[in-house]
């Protein structure tokens, strides 16, 4: 990508940043839904079309804010801080904002209620699974346990069993039972010249193809200011099912220490389902075991996304491709 066409690049980011900054106009403003069913068509929309809101919950937050703008920005709307055009779009595509799910038996091997806390316990475990039934729909439907809750009044989550059935907010799911183990992705010519920015101050990734339309943009979080790669890299590897070396010295100062332990892949992995490596030695974009935490806390130096969002990189952006992060 040569400088022109990067400065353009993050001109075009630039104005997506600002006019989250700003927040545009406030949330109870008349054109800002605040029925929660109307919230969730929405959120849900964004979702299918690769604007990440965040978690599916009903309730107009930070991420939903930049999903629309986004969307707006990538759909040539002048007037970005506008809801009307998302809103009309989402009620003509999601109609039906619940769907009735059974939970399968085959899900069972990817809970253990009795996967420890401490990474040195962790270890004498085959596979970082899910600790309840409950955390795995939430995962599974782009949301998390307190609104399935929420939608699903007078049962007891905590005590779900296989064969139950639960409303979910009507999305297609994120399938762990479809993740396979140690797939690496190769390079791909057209996805190569595709280019995914950072911007680790609006807590957010955003992906352009080589005609610098914007394809997809996703809540993240990034590393501790210190430990920020600030600048021009470019993805090396990826894969599905990673296992993770656990340091606490390096987690807290950047620095390898001593004491480390080696964790078995799985959703509750702390980079989740897969790894996504760039140029920048022991960094890479990757997925989350808690997703409710997105945008709001810090990894060592790492870009955490959602792991349902995370399994969406392999279909925008492969070896070769350009990373800024800024």
């Amino acid at each position: 990508m040569n400088t022109c066409i990067r400065l353009l690049l993050l001109l075009c980011l630039g104005l997506l940043s600002g006019a989250a900054q700003d927040k545009g106009p406030a949330a109870d403003t008349a054109d800002v839904p605040t029925d929660r069913n109307t919230i969730l068509q929405l959120q849900i929309f964004m979702d299918m079309h690769l604007f990440g809101p965040g978690k599916l919950d009903g309730a107009v937050g930070e991420f939903t804010y930049k999903a629309i703008v986004n969307y707006n920005f990538a759909h040539g709307h002048s007037d970005i801080y506008n809801w009307a055009h998302a809103l009309a779009d989402a009620e003509k595509e999601v109609p039906v904002i619940f769907a009735a799910y059974k939970i399968k038996s085959e899900l069972a091997k990817f809970v253990d209620a009795k996967l420890p806390q401490k990474p040195e316990d962790q270890i004498k475990f085959p596979y970082m699974y899910y600790r309840s039934l409950q955390e795995l729909v939430a995962e599974r439907f782009h949301t998390d346990e307190e609104f399935l809750a929420v939608i699903n009044p007078g049962k007891n989550l905590a005590k779900l069993k296989l064969g139950d059935i639960l409303v979910v907010p009507n999305i297609t799911s994120f399938r762990i039972e479809d993740v396979k183990a140690m797939q690496s992705f190769k390079a791909d010519k057209e996805l190569g010249a595709n280019t995914i920015v950072v911007d680790t101050t609006e807590h957010i990734a955003v992906v352009y193809s080589s005609k610098q339309r914007l394809l997809a943009a996703f809540p993240i979080t990034p590393g501790k200011p210190e430990f920020i790669p600030v600048g021009n890299w470019s993805v090396t590897s990826m894969m599905t099912t990673p296992s993770f070396r656990w340091d606490k010295q390096f987690l807290e100062e950047g620095v390898r220490g001593g004491e480390a332990y080696q964790l078995p892949p799985g959703p509750n992995s702390p980079v989740g389902i897969i790894w996504c490596g760039i140029s920048k030695s022991g960094i890479g974009l990757h997925g989350t075991a808690s997703p409710k935490t997105i945008g709001r806390a810090q990894s060592a130096g790492c870009v955490r996304f959602a792991n349902w969002d995370a399994i969406r990189l392999p279909t925008l952006v492969r070896p070769g491709s350009r990373v800024i992060v800024r």
